[in-house]
């Protein structure tokens, strides 16, 4: 039994009899680790199949199964499966179907909950700003009415002492 990947399996000098299956010629075993959850169907003959452990169970079950056609087994992301041809003449045909539906719906539902934490962070943000921008100017308004004098008021002032001072010495201005 030689390990054979699936690129290698597309390459065979005979042609797939079933479109959309991947042809494992006798004495051939592959291994399968998806990255996402899925299915392995056989199209044709007959699989023997084999999980990695731990497997739950019977004392005797050490993750072995031979499938015929029709019959499918689901693999979890990650999980290791090698898939052999079970008769030792006839090449078995199988297909691999990823489960869309369990993927599209984690990454609407976190779409979902992502989307307004980022609106929200923006509105935070946005809120923040305005917030200081009106206390600056509730300080500014509340220093004029109990009769504070604004910067301009204030270097004006500076200025007029600086001219007052030079006349006091003698200077024109």
């Amino acid at each position: 039994m030689a390990p054979q990947s699936l690129t290698q399996m597309q390459q065979s000098p005979v042609a797939p009899a079933f479109a959309g299956t991947w042809r494992l010629a006798p004495g051939r075993a592959i291994t399968l680790r998806p990255r996402e959850p899925g299915t392995v169907r056989v199209a044709h003959g007959r699989l023997w199949v084999t999980f990695d452990g731990p497997h739950a169970g019977p004392r005797n079950d050490l993750g072995d199964h031979v499938l015929g056609v029709g019959e499918q087994v689901r693999l979890a992301s990650g999980q290791r499966l090698v898939v052999q041809a079970w008769d030792a003449r006839t090449p078995a045909y199988f297909s691999w179907d990823p489960l869309p539906a369990a993927a599209g719906e984690s990454t609407r539902l976190a779409a979902a909950v992502v989307q307004p934490l980022a609106d929200l962070r923006l509105a935070v943000v946005f809120g923040a700003g305005a917030v200081r921008r009106l206390a600056v100017g509730l300080a500014v308004l509340a220093w004029d009415a109990l009769g504070g004098r604004s910067r301009a008021t204030l270097a004006d002032c500076a200025f007029n002492a600086q001219s007052r001072a030079c006349r006091a010495h003698g200077a024109m201005s």
